[in-house]
């Protein structure tokens, strides 16, 4: 992740393309998230870490909230591809893989489940933070949807539920800790699932 160095002048629209300003914002925003926490994080810390104006920032994102969960989207999102394999069991083995490696990522644990947190007390933020989990669980009921067009899973297949269950063991060892979170696993737990979904 590439941060432009502070202490240099702010940018104004003038002299910094605002795709260039937009993903400075992103990635300053994501660092600072990770460095320090959702609670300390500041749109003016965000501006002077990105080398751009206050009013920036409030120009494309009205609160801290919506900025922090559309930084953290765009992160997961150069990470995640949406996978397609050509099968449900190789598309979901694909993805909860990917999944896992976040318990690997001390940083990445701690910034998400520190997200998770301010979603319970933070009613601002919790909007926000269902907003983006709705944009994961959307690419899984997509994998999902694509199974049952291909004749993989029934047609009576509760999506919802299903995708529930996809993304249930990652919250659980991801906020509990009792187990670890192993990309190695990802083909077992997928053969399990699915067996629970077979007609």
């Amino acid at each position: 992740m590439s941060i432009t160095p502070s202490g240099n002048p702010p940018r104004t629209g003038g002299r910094l393309r605002n795709e260039d300003a937009h993903h400075s914002v992103l990635e300053a925003t994501a660092a600072l998230l990770v460095e320090n926490g959702y609670g300390a994080l500041t749109i003016e810390g965000v501006a002077k870490r990105a080398n751009v104006a206050k009013s920036t920032v409030y120009r494309w994102w009205k609160s801290k909230p919506a900025l922090v969960m559309d930084a953290y989207a765009h992160e997961t999102a150069t990470r995640v591809p949406e996978p397609d394999t050509g099968t449900l069991a190789g598309d979901l083995t694909a993805f909860v893989a990917d999944l896992y490696r976040i318990g690997r990522d001390p940083v990445r644990t701690k910034a998400l489940t520190g997200l998770m947190a301010e979603a319970q007390l933070d009613p601002a933020f919790a909007e926000a933070f269902r907003a983006w989990v709705a944009t994961r669980r959307e690419l899984v009921t997509t994998l999902l949807t694509r199974a049952v067009t291909r004749e993989e899973l029934p047609a009576t297949t509760d999506l919802d539920h299903a995708t529930d269950l996809v993304f249930g063991p990652f919250w659980y060892r991801l906020l509990v800790a009792h187990a670890p979170l192993d990309p190695a696993d990802a083909k077992a737990h997928v053969t399990t699932l699915l067996r629970a979904l077979a007609p």
